[in-house]
């Protein structure tokens, strides 16, 4: 089962600059296009905690 589009329209980055996400359905993860973290999708349900996320501002030091 992929992810409801609509629900995909309102979902953004949890930090501050809440910026939208990218979907990749054969990854199963959602990347933010501002800060480039990337979020895992377990069992159809995104998990948008900053602390599981890989990559992102930390990752680029």
């Amino acid at each position: 089962m992929a992810l409801d589009p609509q629900l995909l329209e309102i979902l953004a980055c949890p930090d501050t600059h809440h910026a939208p996400l990218d979907y990749d359905p054969q990854a199963q993860t959602l990347t933010c296009t501002e800060c480039g973290r990337v979020f895992e999708v377990r069992d159809d349900v995104p998990v948008l905690l900053l602390d599981e996320a890989r990559g992102g501002p930390e990752a680029r030091r």
